[in-house]
């Protein structure tokens, strides 16, 4: 770092020192601050995108940059929490900050026009103004007090670098830009022989290669003080800031500001010229070593011709030698028994698998014949098959039993290939011990068997489906007896039909089998469906299938399940079903009956009482102004009539609006808010309603069972829930209507609820499908509990 810098920096870090002492008593005599930032843990961060002050990352995606470090280095220390929000120019910083979006903001500098809407920090930072140039190599900077009048500088065209310079250097000509990028281009563009730029700004400009041959040639002698600015309404922030930040070790603040603000200056390797010269150097040297070693590498050329020609021919010899006795090796020690017999039976090599195989030694095996070790192979037997393989030059296999050398008879598998090696001719016997295959034979044999009779006794049609590979089709490979008593097909039936047994599956029920079987095959799955297929005698059946899936790794894939006739469980469901939905449309009558008995005796309440109410409340009214003049206590009996005659007449409404409210008459909107206004009054619980600003248009009925629902629904929040909030929500979307009731109670457990059958949810339940709609219960104890009540504005319509 440079001297001038350490000791600017040395400077700051004594004069933090001082006023982080003095801050430090300050704070101790007055724990005011302190309580105070114990009170204000959350700091909505306000910065404004230009680096390297703050940016994001293109990598990582994160933000970054010098005001960054210096926040985050706060909150650590002050145990805060940081939430960050940026912004494209200092305005829109301003305007958030009026409208109470931002708390703190740093790298803001400390003018008239923003004392309107911050308090600030001490400086934390000092960014000074740099004269950039192309560099004249003597090494002397330049000094605006020396420049002529016929050299001109580039400067932003709104930053306070332009004001200082117009009002200190008011002679010298100025070409004011947009930003301080294309200042330092208007100077690579010789329009301008040197431009004033912040040393932040030129730590992430000087980086590119287009600015590459510019440098620093001067100080503008002009800084920015970069403070922290805070809301107005914290004042108690800015001095618990100064104290903060003059904690921060003066060596972590220069490290800081050597990432961030100090630019990279041209090096000479980065020179296009250097690099230029270097590489005509490296080529002038690569034709001179050319030169000289051309010569000696001809003259070894040929000799590595003649050293590798007599390489490749001895490793050709010996590769083959190695060859030969792999073969040789391989041959006596494979796990196949090998013999090499000539024309007339005489075995002339075995290998020593088959002296294993058959517990004969080397020597006596080679004075055998074939027919010796195979008794039922005659010599005319033997001269045939001889003929027979020398003609066809095939392969024959087959299987026999071989006799060992204790006169035992050993299980083999024969396979014979005629060979001819030279003049002579031989017939290669390969011989495998068969007997472990044949153990298997018979166990999956009788595995077979054992299967077979299981599956004829299961009570139910045993099958299996087969896929060979992933494009094959799939089939039924197996279906066990019961099909016949099933469906009155035999196995051999349902096999052979084109679709197997989708042939069978009745015509209203086949798309269904074909949806469940197609995303069974597609993502081997297992298959699970209920229909009815055909009987052959005409009959429909009810049946059940399901099948577990297997996959292998060559690609096969088998589903093995069972078919259950589950006709007579279905009759009795389908009868459940239709009993079920006479209850329910005997409870509908009911309640709509129930309904209309309510109405009615709300209207004869509120009529035929409050017409004998007001009579005697206008007679009362009477007496009183003949009589109650002349009588004392006769007026004080009438007063006390007229009380009990406006109770009554209160208890007549509540009566009428307890049958029902009137104000369903204003629409199901207006009744919900009312009736959620009356929860609030009665129970103290505040109650959020949001419902659609236009009425929503429902049959008497419908609105009636939502209202129905409402109230019962609050009133168990009542009743259970222990809550201090409620919100209701009504919508209405493409002919549903919502309803939503939500508390932050103490919340349940909805499946063992189902278990205690809480009348209330029954209730609620129950009149949800008597208007054709769905209710779903989001709860968890010690979460609160969220009912949704989705029903069709018309009634028929059934809630997906």
């Amino acid at each position: 770092m440079q001297p001038a810098l350490r000791h600017r920096f040395l400077l700051f870090s004594l004069t933090a020192l001082l006023a982080s002492l003095f801050c430090t008593l300050a704070m101790a005599a007055n724990p005011a601050p302190r309580n105070w930032l114990a009170a204000h843990r959350n700091w909505r961060v306000g910065v404004v995108l230009q680096a390297p002050y703050a940016q994001i990352n293109p990598r990582s995606h994160l933000l970054e940059g010098a005001d960054v470090e210096v926040m985050l280095l706060l909150a650590n220390k002050m145990d805060v929490q940081l939430s960050w929000r940026t912004f494209a120019t200092r305005q829109a910083l301003d305007k958030a900050v009026e409208n109470a979006e931002v708390d703190i903001s740093p790298g803001m500098l400390q003018t008239p026009a923003s004392l309107r809407h911050w308090l600030f920090s001490q400086p934390y930072l000092r960014v000074p103004h740099k004269i950039v140039g192309f560099p004249d190599g003597s090494g002397n900077a330049v000094d605006l007090d020396r420049l002529s009048l016929s050299e001109r500088l580039a400067l932003d065209g709104n930053s306070d670098a332009l004001r200082f310079v117009r009002r200190n250097y008011p002679e010298l000509p100025r070409v004011e830009v947009a930003n301080d990028r294309t200042a330092l281009q208007t100077v690579q563009q010789q329009y301008a022989e040197y431009a004033i730029v912040d040393e932040a700004q030129l730590a992430t400009l000087l980086k590119e290669p287009e600015f590459s041959r510019l440098a620093v040639v001067g100080d503008l002698g002009y800084t920015h003080l970069l403070r922290i600015a805070v809301r107005r309404d914290w004042p108690e922030l800015p001095a618990v800031l100064d104290r903060q930040l003059q904690d921060i070790p003066g060596i972590r603040m220069e490290q800081l500001y050597a990432h961030w603000m100090l630019p990279s200056y041209p090096r000479l390797i980065d020179s296009l010229g250097f690099w230029h010269r270097m590489t005509l150097a490296l080529l002038l040297a690569t034709l001179l070593l050319a030169g000289l070693f051309g010569h000696q590498r001809q003259q070894r050329r040929w000799a590595e011709k003649r050293l590798l020609a007599a390489r490749l021919e001895l490793e050709a010899r010996d590769l083959a030698e190695e060859s030969l006795r792999l073969t040789q090796f391989s041959i006596d020690n494979s796990t196949v028994g090998i013999l090499w017999v000539n024309w007339d039976g005489r075995i002339q090599y075995a290998n020593r698998a088959v002296e294993s195989m058959l517990g004969y030694p080397a020597e006596q095996l080679l004075s055998l014949s074939l027919p010796e070790l195979q008794p039922s192979l005659d010599n005319n037997r033997w001269l045939d098959l001889w003929n027979q393989l020398r003609s066809s030059k095939a392969l024959s296999s087959f299987e026999t039993s071989s006799l060992k050398a204790d006169g035992q008879f050993l299980p083999v598998g024969v396979t014979l290939s005629f060979l001819k090696f030279g003049r002579t001719e031989y017939l290669v016997v390969y011989l495998n011990d068969i007997t472990e295959r044949q153990k298997a034979r018979a166990a999956l044999e009788e595995s077979e068997a054992r299967f077979k009779g299981m599956a004829s006794n299961v009570p139910g049609m045993v099958f299996r489906l087969e896929r060979p590979a992933a494009q094959h089709p799939v089939r039924l490979a197996f279906v066990s007896d019961a099909s016949q008593t099933m469906l009155g097909y035999s196995p051999l039936d349902l096999i052979c039909m084109p679709e197997g047994w989708l042939d069978v599956v009745a015509s209203e029920d086949r798309s269904s089998y074909q949806q469940a079987w197609q995303d069974a095959a597609d993502n081997n799955h297992n298959l699970a469906w209920q229909g009815r297929m055909l009987h052959h005698g005409g009959d429909m059946r009810w049946v059940d299938i399901k099948a577990a899936v297997r996959c292998f790794d060559d690609g096969h894939v088998v589903w093995d399940g069972i078919v259950w006739d589950i006709s007579e469980n279905k009759h009795n469901e389908l009868q459940l079903a239709e009993s079920r939905g006479l209850l329910r449309s005997l409870s509908g009558h009911l309640e709509s009956v129930r309904e209309e008995e309510k109405a009615r005796i709300a209207r004869e309440v509120h009529d035929e009482l409050g017409q004998i109410l007001t009579v005697l409340r206008l007679e009362t009214s009477m007496c009183e102004l003949s009589f109650g003049q002349s009588d004392s206590k006769l007026a004080e009996r009438l007063q006390a009539m007229k009380k009990l005659i406006e109770q009554t007449f209160q208890i007549v409404r509540d009566v009428a609006t307890a049958l029902r409210p009137p104000v369903l008459d204003a629409g199901i909107g207006s009744a919900i808010e009312w009736q959620a206004r009356r929860f609030e009054k009665r129970s103290g619980i505040p109650c959020l309603v949001s419902v659609p600003d236009s009425p929503i248009a429902l049959s008497d009925a419908r609105a009636i069972g939502v209202f129905r629902i409402l109230q019962e629904a609050l009133t168990n929040v009542l009743r259970h829930a222990e809550a201090s909030t409620v919100s209701v929500g009504l919508t209405c979307q493409q002919g549903i209507i919502t309803l939503s009731i939500a508390d932050d109670g103490k919340g349940f457990d909805p499946q063992a609820h189902r278990q205690l059958r809480s009348f209330g949810l029954v209730g609620i339940r129950e009149r949800v499908l008597l208007l054709g709609g769905k209710l779903d219960i989001d709860s968890q104890p010690e979460q609160g509990c969220t009912l949704t009540i989705r029903l069709p504005v018309e009634e028929g319509r059934e809630v997906a």
